[in-house]
């Protein structure tokens, strides 16, 4: 490929992936990384490219100005996915990186994703899912590489926590990630806050509920200073995309697949 814009969340696979190519191509490898309220590993994508001199570039995605993202139908990481990395292309272009690549694996074959259809009109490669790598190879390899992201929880979009067809706000992402930010404090490994309306609802671990309930009071009282006027523990747990556990079974088919 020779010249390579790695697409840079700062999570475990594109953390990998840039590392990877940094290391392969040196300054012929760029992080690119798009900056909106919908995505939660900003910061650490910065810190990520400062600790290892990996080249970034950042730029204001203006999600918020797209109503197939805003309306929030059950195809929206569709249109956001299309309309980021179409944005990315011509970026990566602008600089001189003609290829431009990102980093899902198998693994997200088997989950409702719409975005996946978008990298394939648009021809974007994703090497981890080409080299058939899962979630589960690629922090194998982060740790013995010694990367800081080997052990980090996935962190979708902030979007996925509010319901198909609820209007997505700025206001309503950082109260979101305000929300997390305090179950984050709790040192909870894996956690989300959905929010239906005036309801927070959270979603841990269950070995994990045992840490909420301790922290009942303050919890509560906090997310209560946020605006939520009501907090719920879920009590099946913490399930990857369960926003998706209310679509047709026929919308809910993984995209992306053969």
């Amino acid at each position: 490929m020779e010249r390579v814009a790695v697409a840079f969340s700062g999570g475990v696979d594109s953390s990998f992936l840039v590392k990877t190519a940094h290391d392969v191509l040196g300054e012929n490898c760029i992080a690119l990384t798009a900056l909106s309220p919908a995505f939660p590993e900003q910061a650490q994508a910065k810190a990520f490219c400062d600790r290892y001199g990996i080249r970034q570039v950042t730029f204001s995605a203006g999600v918020l100005t797209l109503d197939q993202f805003v309306n929030n139908p059950p195809d929206r990481c569709y249109h956001c996915k299309k309309f980021l990395f179409q944005q990315m292309k011509e970026i990566a272009a602008g600089v001189g990186f003609s290829v431009l690549v990102e980093g899902s694996n198998v693994d997200d074959l088997s989950d409702y994703r719409p975005g996946l259809q978008a990298l394939t009109e648009l021809g974007i490669q994703s090497p981890l899912r080409e080299w058939g790598m899962t979630k589960e190879d690629i922090r194998t390899l982060s740790r013995e590489m010694g990367l800081p992201t080997w052990n980090q929880p996935s962190a979708a979009c902030l979007a996925s926590r509010i319901p198909y067809g609820e209007q997505i706000t700025g206001e309503k992402l950082e109260r979101i990630a305000a929300g997390e930010g305090l179950l984050h404090r709790l040192e909870l490994r894996r956690c989300r806050l959905r929010v239906h309306g005036g309801v927070a609802r959270i979603e841990v671990e269950p070995k994990d509920f045992s840490i909420l309930l301790s922290q009942r009071e303050s919890l509560c009282k906090s997310l209560h200073q946020l605006g939520f006027a009501y907090v719920t523990l879920d009590l099946d747990g913490i399930r990857t995309g369960s926003m998706n556990e209310v679509l047709p079974r026929k919308e809910e088919e993984p995209l992306g697949t053969a």
